[in-house]
């Protein structure tokens, strides 16, 4: 097989490495979350609003961000610990199918990242997210990446 030569592959194997260090993130960020008491995370989150870390105190993305610290202390831990688990699997997973250029599992990743678009927009919307729109940009742009080199893969495979 070629090597990987053109901007494309170079663009694609940055993207999905990407997208693999945001899996590995999410799983460790959810693997702590079991271990972390719900008051260090709404601690830590007031911490993070009252250093203008996001912004002032009183904007949006600061008041969202203290919103899901005390939802997630209130009893919302057990979906956030299991989705970010979960999200960060699958994308370990399919990062590495890709990486080894395993083609059944294209339309797979392909189909998992529609997904997360369709959820990262239906999330945006609920909670007026301005970072989530942004999100699922990206991941538009990693689908077209992983087609052009599923379907790159196949020609060469016929």
């Amino acid at each position: 097989m070629a090597a990987e030569t053109t901007m494309t592959d170079k663009l694609f194997r940055v993207a999905v490495l990407l997208k693999g260090l945001d899996g590995a993130v999410q799983l460790i960020g959810g693997v702590l979350l079991i271990f972390l008491p719900p008051d260090i995370v709404t601690r830590f989150a007031h911490a993070v609003v009252t250093r203008d870390l996001l912004g002032p105190p009183a904007g949006s993305l600061a008041g969202h961000f203290e919103e899901a610290a005390q939802h997630f202390a209130s009893g919302g831990s057990t979906f956030v610990i299991a989705y970010l688990i979960a999200h960060g699997v699958i994308k370990i997973g399919l990062v590495i199918g890709l990486l080894l250029k395993i083609m059944p599992l294209y339309p797979v990743a392909l189909t998992a990242l529609g997904l997360f678009v369709i959820f990262e927009v239906l999330r945006a919307v609920q909670t007026r997210s301005i970072a989530l729109p942004f999100f699922a940009a990206l991941d538009v742009v990693i689908i077209i990446l992983v087609l052009r080199e599923y379907l790159e893969l196949r020609r060469r495979s016929s």
